[in-house]
Formats: structure tokens, sequence, C-alpha cells
């Protein structure tokens, strides 16, 4: 019966791609496909092991036709329920095994860390990084930056009190803009963004930039548009045939944001390269740089202090730095106008603990259910569901199925954060989901925003402290509304399309509080 089922499904798949071919010109090349299905599965049958199941792939186009392209997550999520924790998907003629559920992520991406740590680099990723920086790199140059980063991060105060000084001066300029509309309708994506932007450029350059800056505004809005754009179904298409539709506009748009950005980028490095005093490092690059010409002088070979490692490496962070924590910061304002009782009680606890004075990170263990709702924010939120793909380093077995070494792997996040075993209502907006009986916090081993293992997200630490106080600091002086003539009911939770989904476009209100 399950053979039966499975031919079944190969015939429906096929008729589906049949339709697409209805000129009789298309003949020959559907036989030739056919032909090459056939012998790629007469090679995969010889492999080692039993391979992990899945949908019956069609000649190329693979599982094409059952993916949402917008929204891949979902349908993968569903795939889940069918074929188990790890199954196989092709995604165009790209064999990808997903992994879901927390205890399989978790399993692969902590206890099999070595043979699930390197990172899968789509054909999109490779035009705009070309194995450079860190978040698309791997081998020495991934381990080499990603140490030299994380010292410096923490160095310049990552989880420190010289961090929380700047994320509290930047909380200053940021209620102002909000104070600004004098609690009219205005959508917040822009000021967040550039409030968080600011942090990371505090720490890669040494200093903020003021938010009607020509250049950082550019930036920034670069920044976000190709976040959105690498999401999108055009490029989901590239990254499966790059040498086919290498020509689609959102691929075009792509490369000439990063043209520019690595322009800007490259100019602010100049400046700071011209004014560097190797005695004061004043943020990342200046370490970078002092670092850079030591190893020149040693004459280190094979050295990762590049130019071109550097360049990428600063707008990695900067991208990574600006998008992911102000995506989370919009999702907590709008449910809090969504939800205002939610919205009220964290105020009320805020008045009761800290008053009237500037919080402090210090405070969070003082504010149970405000800490409550920003992890639940975050977990609702799942604003990375796909994580960043992973490859396999070396043949593994893992759950009893054969994967073979680079394979790309997808750890789905977003079945993790949102996983019925784990969390007692999932697809609603709950803090409970962080607070035992007593209303005390308590962590959850399902909580996995930032994922795990070797690829976690190393600025973790710093992105909690800015949510955190941001989200306080704004919940202390304003209260969020929907638009006149809009309900709670109304608001809109359903994500963007992006890499990573922030909520769709929307407006809120921003009324005193004092």
């Amino acid at each position: 019966m399950c053979r039966l089922g499975q031919e079944a499904e190969h015939m429906e798949a096929l008729k589906d791609f049949a339709s697409l071919c209805s000129s009789p010109t298309t003949v020959v090349g559907v036989v030739l496909l056919i032909i090459l299905y056939l012998i790629s599965l007469g090679s995969s049958s010889r492999e080692t092991g039993k391979e992990p199941p899945g949908p019956k792939p069609l000649p190329l186009l693979g599982n094409l036709l059952q993916l949402d392209l917008q929204r891949p997550y979902k349908t993968l999520c569903q795939l889940s329920k069918k074929y188990g924790s790890v199954f196989t998907v092709y995604f165009g003629p790209k064999k990808v095994v997903v992994l879901a559920g927390y205890k399989t992520v978790k399993e692969a991406l902590v206890s099999y860390a070595d043979e699930f740590g390197d990172r899968d680099i789509a054909p999109i990723f490779h035009d705009l990084n070309k194995g450079h920086g860190i978040l698309f790199s791997n081998g020495e140059t991934w381990k080499e930056l990603r140490r030299f980063a994380l010292t410096t991060l923490r160095d310049f105060g990552m989880g420190k009190r010289v961090a929380e000084e700047k994320i509290l001066e930047e909380c200053g300029h940021l209620i102002q803009i909000f104070e600004n509309h004098k609690g009219e309708p205005f959508n917040t994506s822009r000021p967040i963004n550039y409030a968080t932007s600011n942090i990371i450029s505090s720490i890669v350059f040494g200093s903020r930039f003021e938010y009607d800056d020509p250049r950082f505004t550019n930036l920034v809005s670069r920044v976000n548009d190709s976040i959105s754009l690498s999401g999108s179904a055009e490029i989901q298409l590239y990254n499966m045939f790059p040498r086919l539709v290498g020509w689609i506009k959102s691929r075009q748009g792509m490369l000439k944001n990063a043209m520019m950005t690595t322009r800007d980028v490259k100019d602010l490095i100049k400046k700071l390269r011209e004014t560097l005093n190797p005695q004061i490092c004043r943020g990342l690059v200046d370490c970078f740089l002092i670092r850079k010409q030591k190893e020149e002088d040693s004459c280190v070979k094979d050295t990762q202090f590049i130019e071109e490692n550097l360049l990428y490496t600063v707008t990695n962070l900067f991208s990574a730095g600006t998008d992911t924590t102000a995506a989370t910061l919009r999702w907590g304002l709008l449910l809090m106008a969504k939800y205002p009782q939610i919205q009220n009680q964290v105020q009320e606890e805020m008045a009761r603990v800290v008053g009237s004075r500037e919080v402090r990170v210090e405070d969070r263990k003082n504010l149970p259910y405000t800490n409550a709702v920003i992890h639940e924010i975050q977990r609702l939120g799942n604003i990375v569901p796909m994580a960043i793909p992973h490859k396999t380093s070396q043949d593994v077995t893992f759950q009893g199925y054969f994967i073979k070494e680079g394979t790309t792997v997808l750890p789905l996040l977003t079945s993790v954060l949102y996983d019925e075993s784990e969390w007692e209502s999932p697809h609603t907006f709950n803090p409970s989901h962080f607070l035992d009986m007593e209303g005390k916090f308590i962590k959850r081993d399902a909580f996995l925003p930032f994922s795990a293992g070797r690829r976690v997200c190393l600025g973790e630490s710093l992105a909690k402290m800015e949510l955190f106080l941001f989200f306080t600091s704004l919940m202390q002086r304003f209260q969020f509304t929907p638009p006149p003539g809009v309900s709670e009911d109304e608001l809109d939770l359903t994500p963007a399309v992006g890499f990573t989904v922030p909520p769709s476009p929307h407006e809120l209100c921003a009324v005193s509080r004092q």
C-alpha cells in the first residue's frame, strides 16, 4: 500500500509537470529530463544506507510545484507531519534534508555539531560575499573571523555595562522620534531600524549616525530591501537554477544594493584608516586594521586579515545587527497594540518595580512578566523561520538515516518555536509559556530563536540586551494603539516575505504616557 501511494503521488507530480509543457516542441526536452531523473534515481540508490523519506521529486524541478516559494517554511512544516522530523525535499535539482521539531534540531546542531556545522552558501550569497566574511564562509575563514568578531564584540561591551549605556543613549533618540509624531499614526519601521543599526554601528565603526544622515539612511534602506528580496520567490528560483535565471530583476536589485553598500563601507573604512591610532581602538574596524598591519609586518602566511574579509565582515555584522532586532521590536509593538491587556500588565509591573527612573538591565530579574512577554514576542515572531542553511561536513548517519557529505540541511526553527509537544499553545501569543504557577520567569529548552550549536548567532547577548532595553523604555513612555478607526482585532499579524520575517507594513499610534 505504501508503494502504491508513492506511485500515485509520483504520477500526480508528473501530471502537474506535463501541464507546464503542453507545447509539442517540448516533448524531446521532457523525455530527456525523465531520462536524467531515472539516472539520478539509480545513482542515489547506490549510496550507502537508508536515506530520509520525502515527497517524490520531478526531473530537475524537484518538489518545486509543492512549495510555497514565498513562505517555504510553511510547506516544510506541513511535510514534516507526513514524513517525520528528518525528511528530504528537492529545491529544483538540489537535494535538501529538513530537520523539524525541537529534539531533532537540538540533537543535530549540538550533539552532532561538527557534522552539521558547515554553512551552505546559496548562489545569491556567493554572488554577494564570494566566500568572505562571517555569515557565508566555511573553514579557516569562518573560524578565524568568528573568533575575532566574538572577542572584539565582547571587548566593546557586548553584554556589559558599556553596551548598556550605548543602547540607553539610543533609546533617548528613538523616544524623541516617536514623540515627534504626537500620537498620530506612523510606520515604526524606519526609526526602529535606525536605532538598532546605530548600536552595531557604534561597535563596528566606533560612532553612531544621525537619523537624517543620507549615507546612513541609504545603508539601512538597502539592507532591508536586500533581506526582503532574498526571501522572494524570484531569488528562490535563482538559487535553484542560477545558470538559467541570473537575469531576474530581484537578483539584479540585490547586486546593485551590494555594490552601493560596498562603496559606502569602503569609504567609511578609508576614513577610519586615515585617523587610525594603534594605541586606541574605536571599534571593530580599528581592531581589524591593527591586526592586519601586525600580520603583514610579521609576514604571516595565509592570513584571514585581508581587505575582503574586513569589508564583508563589516557588511555581515551591519546587516544582521540591523534587521533581526528591529524586526523583533516591531513585532513586539504590534502585539502590544493588538493585546492591550498584556501591554497594561507590562506597564503596571514596570511602574511597580522601576517607577519613573531609567530602566536598567539589572531590572530584568525583577520584571518576570515583562521578561516573559519579550521571550514570547521572539517565539511567536519567529523571524528566522528556516535559520541560515547548514551543510554536512562529512557523511553522517543521523536518527537511522544516511546523509551524504555536502548535503544542504535546513534546521526548521519555526518547527521548534511552534513545536506542539513543547508549547502549550504554540500558535497564540501567550506569555505564560515563560512563567511558572507563581508568576516567576522560567527558561524553556525549546526557545531557540538564535539557533544553536557552532553557528548560533554571535550577537545573541547584545540582541537580548537591546530587546529588553528598547522594549521597556518604549513601554515606559508610550501606550501603543491601532490607528483611529481600526480595532485591535483588525491588526494584521501576517508576516512579510523575506529571508527574515518582520510584520507586514502597518501603522501604530504611540501615545505619550507622561
